[in-house]
């Protein structure tokens, strides 16, 4: 399990996924197993085509469907104020 402290966040991930405490909103946001796998290769720095490319060779779809699913994932992310990149 990996706890980490982002400015008015609060992350803890395990096996199952991924809560994320937004402090400053006062709300909690959960994530998917391959959500979580996509925050985490966010914080080690990876770009959207490395974290694309890695998806569909582990889940055997087109790299098109992943990169329109990564695409919307971030983009809800950003919606909710919990990523700004």
């Amino acid at each position: 399990m990996a706890d980490k402290e982002i400015s008015h966040l609060r992350i803890v991930t395990n096996a199952d996924g991924a809560a994320i405490l937004d402090t400053k909103a006062g709300s909690i946001s959960t994530l998917n197993p391959t959500g979580a796998h996509v925050w985490q290769a966010l914080e080690r720095g990876e770009d959207l085509e490395t974290i694309a490319a890695g998806l569909a060779r582990e889940t055997g779809e087109h790299i098109a469907v992943v990169k329109k699913d990564l695409e919307d994932f971030i983009n809800d992310l950003k919606r909710q104020h919990l990523l700004s990149c």
